[in-house]
């Protein structure tokens, strides 16, 4: 009964009455029961209507309890459909004969300003309330309202730019709109929760390499990674160990962050953090290792402890962002070797158990610079129990990423002849076989099935029964691939199997030869090797056989 007399105390009576029903609800909705109860009154559409009073007072209490309510799904549909995004939008308008610095001053005008857009932050928490603001021209008030640098208005308009980045046609206006320098420039704030806001706009806006430039060319790298020490605040530190993650996929911008020593820096965050902070961090230090020098900190400071330790874990996303930064600093000897001495190879090979093929290919593509920079990994290899029946049952997955990684680990784990002996004995020649025809024209796989075949040729009778399961043909296609890592594993696999006769017949009848003579003159010498090989074999079986012929006559 009392909620229900102060909603009807707002609809149009006294100013006065109306001021001080509004006070209360802006305090009591923001409990959602009340806010609820407020839903089923009816008190939006009266709310709504009072967004275009002609009282600053009537219009500023009212955005603001709409922005309580609109925390509810259901309050959110209802503001949109009663055309209460527009009016909020128009809120936001600065008429062009309006001087800034007044404005500025205009304390009851910077106060709309922060409840209008206090309530497009809740609003925008719906996808279908971002593309009506979109549609009535947001971004375009935001980039005016951003250039104030009003902190009371940047809290509530960063927020909402934050909130509505997750959208790509947003994350492309916002970069267009020239907001990220502003988003860059208020990292040095000292209000925390801007900061925060600006942070998580930035980890959503730097998908885009154009946005990671900017980033960079506006000075945003080096706060950010001032701002990895504040861990106290772990609302901030999430957003900002997320923006470095993103920020990080530029390589000049993992160059910067060498220089300010950042790995140092993320190392300590990758134990007792929560796991949303972590799992940013993991992700950052598999950016930034890509630069040998940055392997090198995270090495110094026991980052690869600290990660191995991670892949104990449950949560897909951490193990997947943990197992590429393992996989990225295993390129580097002495990191491969720690990952090995405390356990981590296999507890990556105890990761392709997992039921996501994300996680699966992630562990599998780690694995693959564990072994090739291991100089005891055949015996490594040997000593997973199962682990060889693993790899071999996983070239039966559907998901392409897998099938991908998994042939690049058969590959690597190929390179040990005891190990090829057991994958054989496993049936990885007829798997392997089968996968060449079903993805005929998929490069991403095809480079690597070719990379695999050609390492399993060197064991026993495996060249003949790859022939015999008449792989040749199509990996002859392979060598008229446009990307050079297919047709160069195409013609690697092409030479060890023209070391069987019956092979060189049919790349002779398929007109490999054709292709191969221009491989020859290739700037990369393993692949002018290996095109000579094949058609000298091929030769020499056409020479074996006009001699036999000469003979007979």
């Amino acid at each position: 009964a009392g909620l229900e007399a102060l909603v009807n105390l707002i609809d149009p009576s006294e100013v006065r009455c109306q001021i001080a029903s509004l006070k209360i609800l802006k305090y009591i909705s923001q409990s959602k029961n009340i806010s609820r109860s407020l839903t089923d009154l009816g008190a939006i559409q009266s709310l709504i209507g009072l967004l275009s009073s002609n009282v600053p007072d009537l219009q500023c209490l009212s955005a603001e309890t709409i922005a309580n309510i609109a925390k509810l799904t259901r309050a959110r549909k209802l503001v949109r459909k009663d055309g209460g995004i527009a009016k909020f939008v128009s809120l936001l308008q600065i008429p062009g004969h309006v001087n800034i610095e007044a404005l500025k001053e205009d304390k009851q005008a910077v106060e709309l300003l922060r409840c209008a857009a206090l309530g497009l932050c809740s609003l925008s928490k719906s996808s279908k309330n971002k593309r009506k603001m979109k549609n009535s021209g947001l971004i375009m008030y935001l980039s005016k309202l951003i250039t104030l640098e009003v902190e009371a208005i940047l809290v509530p308009v960063v927020a909402t730019l934050s909130e509505c980045s997750v959208d790509p046609e947003y994350r492309a206006a916002i970069c267009e709109g020239g907001i990220i320098q502003y988003l860059s420039k208020f990292l040095e704030s000292e209000n925390q929760e801007l900061v925060s806001h600006c942070a998580n706009a930035i980890f959503h806006c730097a998908e885009d390499s154009l946005t990671r430039s900017l980033i960079r060319q506006h000075n945003g790298l080096e706060p950010l990674s001032r701002l990895v020490r504040n861990t106290e605040n772990v609302t901030m530190l999430e957003g900002v160990t997320g923006a470095i993650w993103k920020v990080a996929i530029d390589h000049e911008n993992c160059e910067i962050f060498k220089v300010l020593r950042l790995c140092e820096q993320l190392v300590p965050l990758l134990h007792n953090q929560p796991e949303e902070v972590m799992i940013n961090v993991a992700g950052s230090i598999a950016e930034c290792a890509k630069i040998p020098e940055n392997i090198e900190q995270i090495r110094k400071s026991n980052g690869l402890i600290h990660l191995v330790n991670l892949l104990s874990g449950t949560n897909p996303t951490l193990l997947i962002n943990v197992a590429h930064a393992l996989g990225k600093c295993a390129t580097e000897p002495d990191s491969a070797s720690i990952i090995d001495k405390y356990d981590g190879v296999r507890l990556l090979w105890s990761l392709l158990k997992s039921p996501n093929p994300n996680v699966q290919s992630s562990a599998a593509w780690a694995i693959c610079p564990c072994i090739d920079n291991n100089k005891d990994a055949g015996e490594m290899v040997r000593s997973l129990v199962g682990g060889l029946e693993l790899i071999v049952s996983l070239l039966k997955s559907e998901n392409r990423e897998v099938l991908a990684s998994i042939c690049s680990a058969v590959a690597n784990i190929a390179k040990d002849e005891q190990n090829l002996a057991v994958l054989t004995d496993h049936g990885v020649v007829p798997i392997l076989s089968k996968l060449v025809v079903d993805h005929s024209t998929d490069d991403y796989v095809r480079g690597h099935i070719a990379d695999a075949i050609g390492r399993c040729c060197v064991w026993g009778n495996n060249r003949k029964e790859f022939g015999a399961r008449k792989v040749v043909k199509p990996l002859v296609k392979y060598l008229k691939s446009k990307e050079p890592f297919v047709y160069k594993a195409a013609a690697m696999a092409l030479f060890h199997l023209s070391l069987e006769p019956d092979n060189c017949i049919v790349m002779h009848e398929n007109h490999a030869k054709q292709w191969l003579v221009n491989m020859v003159g290739d700037d990369d010498w393993v692949l002018q090797e290996a095109a000579a090989g094949c058609i000298a074999n091929i030769r020499h079986l056409a020479l074996a056989n006009d001699m036999a012929q000469s003979s007979k006559r």
